[in-house]
């Protein structure tokens, strides 16, 4: 029988970003469009503002961009390093990779310790090169708290325990684009100096905005240095920010969905939200076991709460079996990124997400790795559901 044009039942978007968009934020943003220079406006753009605070848990401030978090790598950069400065990155995967592209494009030099695309940042090698540099010439490091496309979690206490030990006094920049409002991350405690986000993650928001959470120390060097800049500067942005305000068009209907989204976080409390994806997380790594597959991530105390990427064994091509899947299923499964083209999928258990959502999705792949002839045991998916009845609360 042929594929019928229209399916039946509801798309499972299981990709780990853009993550499903609950219909209570959907509902928030189908409102009519307001005076962004009004006082209406002014009450949600304040709300936005405050409210981001309390997610990147800084009593700083925050910076909200019309823009992906792409135009928040950037405007971290630009604020605060010069062309000819080192920084130092760690390739812990493809996100990784096209931030430290992105400084060479702007003539930053980075020195890029190199992974095996498994674990996270070796906070000992980082203090390691850190003691090495008596001459201060690195000015920043910049890592990624959760590596999207390796399923791979960095600990940023421990990046910031090294610099400590090491005695160096660059900045510390850290992506938490897959990560905020899913895993647990503290900008002020850990002492970081620029926190990047984006929209379309945990925040459970479409694609379009971005996010620069700011310490005092970052601010205060932001008016004297960095790169000639324009719609990136901070410094245009904090001054109207306090009266709710921004100093180009905002993406209004965006900012009442992250206003609702805000609030959801907190209703459910955010000790809560993390505690959920970390038992999915859990949930999903024991349904991989009992299929007999590897998760990439080679590290425990680095696995992601936000996805799990898995590999195919030799012979297997991932994106015929993400195709099987999508054909036969109507479920959307992250592809490998890069190097790891062809070699992984990627399940995102993310966002607005429950224990059936998770069922189902683990018996898609499930039943898409017998069709594909892909070589597994059964009873992934009835492990994931066992673990998740003995943990019900």
């Amino acid at each position: 029988m042929a594929n019928p044009s229209y399916k039946a039942g509801k798309h499972f978007l299981q990709i780990p970003g853009p993550s499903n968009v609950p219909d209570r934020i959907l509902r928030a943003m189908d409102y009519p469009t307001i005076d962004h220079r009004g006082p209406h406006f002014a009450e949600i753009g304040k709300k936005c503002l405050e409210g981001m605070k309390t997610i990147f848990k800084t009593d700083s401030h925050v910076i909200i961009y019309p823009a992906s978090g792409t135009g928040a790598w950037e405007a971290a950069l630009v604020n605060l390093l010069s062309a000819g400065d080192l920084v130092l990155m760690v390739e812990t995967g493809h996100f990784a990779t096209l931030w430290n592209i992105m400084a060479t494009k702007l003539g930053i030099k980075t020195e890029f310790l190199s992974t095996d695309w498994r674990r996270g940042v070796d906070a000992g090698a980082v203090e390691e090169r850190l003691r090495a540099d008596t001459k201060g010439e690195i000015k920043a490091v910049c890592v990624v708290h959760n590596e999207t496309s390796t399923g791979s979690t960095s600990r940023i206490d421990d990046v910031r325990a090294a610099m400590d030990a090491a005695g160096h006094n660059g900045l510390l920049m850290v992506d938490t684009i897959s990560s905020l409002a899913s895993m647990d991350y503290r900008h002020d405690e850990w002492g970081v100096d620029v926190t990047v986000s984006g929209s379309q993650k945990g925040l459970m928001l479409p694609p379009g905005l971005s996010f620069n959470a700011l310490s005092e120390r970052a601010i205060e060097e932001s008016k004297t240095g960095g790169m000639p800049r324009s719609y990136w500067d901070w410094q245009d942005q904090i001054e109207p920010n306090k009266a709710g305000a921004f100093p180009f068009t905002p993406a209004t209907n965006l900012l009442y969905g992250l206003s609702e989204a805000i609030d959801m976080l907190h209703e459910e409390g955010l000790d809560n939200v993390f505690a959920r994806h970390d038992r999915h997380a859990e949930a999903t790594r024991r349904a991989v076991q009992a299929w007999g597959l590897e998760v990439l991530c080679q590290e425990p105390r680095n696995f992601s709460s936000v996805l799990t990427a898995v590999m195919l064994p030799d012979g297997h091509n991932a994106d015929a079996f993400r195709a099987t899947v999508l054909d036969n299923f109507d479920m959307s499964l992250g592809n490998g990124l890069a190097k790891l083209s062809g070699k992984v999928f990627r399940i995102g258990h993310l966002g607005d997400f429950n224990d059936l959502m998770l069922a189902g999705t683990l018996s898609g792949v499930e039943m898409g790795l017998k069709l594909a002839g892909v070589p597994h045991q059964t009873g992934g998916a009835a492990a994931a559901m066992s673990y998740l009845a003995e943990t019900s609360s």
